[in-house]
């Protein structure tokens, strides 16, 4: 079985959120279940992600790449094509066109509740959808869609997945700063200013706030259509929400601020993880659609990382999780408080006891929730 990617693929850094990742993962993943994957090594698949929607610069690069992919596919016939795809990038005809040879498109998304109220066009054309996020399968169910409910597709390195003989006393968080993390640790460490949590990641020192933050200036006319847009898409509520927000400015408090690491290597972020007394998730995100303290939540790929990485792991309350750990497999924390208690709590664990939870869980992640897992049930589905 082989599949063709548009995974991201990029010999370029574009200015938009971290991607180069997803490749990684799929790549490794398929080969670890035993399949092969081709690629067009001229298309920047992450391309399209730079332009705005309705842009000649979009029209333009999905007429070459979309051509370019169509002739590939014809030529080495694979068995599959899967994608990670926005709307936007997605040409319909193409789609079809490749389905026509007899070859099943697959599209992989994993920010349904983040971005839509309802499923875009563009997602239909698809024989498969695979949704990571219970609360998205809704949106193809009522819409009759073929989709399977599968984890976001992970892959860690089979050399890395032990389990430390001895850890550390640290509690550590890795990820870049956001408004909702902010909002968290300042509330944690402002009101326990005895807890110490180590903070890794982009964005949290003052002189890189912003960093990675290339914003295209926008004339006033652009500005108004895309605030008629937002209008349109969210509703007046959350509009209201987002001009309310708009200007707000939430820093890391002092306390944060002594708390704060920096950026890690590879290497170090793979130690970090492994070596933790408690390695920290955090499931809430921005999102102008809820109250800014009272965060939505849903699963991220480091609810299956740390555990294939074999951490002491303790993450946010997600629905996503009931179903990828059931019986209540995993740790979790739904506010501060809870957060408080359950660091105390395995603060507390005798060496047997932590082994026993970091092993079942890993099991879980490697046996239940991996990329070879869902192929295989991506196979059969198909």
């Amino acid at each position: 079985m082989t599949f063709f990617l548009s995974f991201f693929q990029s010999k370029k850094e574009h200015p938009i959120p971290a991607y180069s990742f997803w490749e990684y993962y799929i790549k490794n993943g398929i080969e670890e279940a035993g399949y092969d994957w081709i690629e067009d090594k001229f298309i920047d698949w992450a391309e399209g992600l730079i332009y705005d929607e309705d842009s000649i610069e979009l029209a333009n690069w999905k007429a070459i790449v979309w051509e370019r992919a169509i002739s590939y596919i014809k030529k080495s016939r694979p068995s599959v094509f899967l994608s990670y795809l926005y709307p936007k990038q997605i040409d319909i005809q193409a789609i079809k066109e490749i389905q026509k040879l007899g070859i099943p498109c697959v599209n992989f998304f994993c920010d349904h509740v983040r971005d839509f109220k309802s499923l875009p066009k563009e997602f239909y054309v698809f024989d498969l959808n695979w949704v990571p996020e219970v609360e998205g399968l809704n949106l193809y169910k009522k819409n009759k869609l073929n989709y399977i409910h599968l984890p976001m597709p992970m892959w860690v390195d089979p050399k890395f997945r032990f389990i430390e003989n001895t850890f550390n006393n640290d509690v550590t968080f890795i990820g870049s700063r956001d408004i909702q993390r902010t909002l968290l640790f300042n509330k944690l460490l402002n009101d326990n200013k005895n807890e110490s949590i180590k903070i890794y990641g982009k964005g949290w020192f003052k002189n890189d706030l912003h960093v990675n933050n290339f914003p295209k200036r926008k004339n006033l006319g652009e500005k108004i259509k895309n605030q008629a847009k937002s209008l349109v898409k969210n509703g007046l509520k959350p509009y209201l929400r987002s001009l309310s927000q708009r200007n707000l400015n939430i820093l890391p408090s002092l306390e944060v601020q002594k708390n704060i690491y920096g950026t890690v290597s590879f290497e170090e972020y793979i130690k970090i993880t492994k070596s933790s007394c408690i390695t920290l998730g955090i499931n809430r995100y921005p999102n102008i659609n809820f109250p800014l303290h009272k965060p939505h939540t849903y699963s991220r790929l480091r609810d299956i990382e740390a555990p294939m990485l074999g951490a002491c792991y303790l993450t946010e309350k997600a629905e996503d999780l009931n179903y990828f750990y059931p019986h209540n497999k995993i740790l979790v924390y739904e506010n501060i408080d809870e957060l408080n208690e359950k660091i105390s709590e395995i603060r507390g664990y005798r060496n047997n006891e932590r082994f026993n939870y970091i092993k079942n869980i890993q099991d879980i992640s490697i046996n239940e929730l991996s990329i070879p897992c869902s192929i295989y049930k991506l196979k059969s589905k198909l």
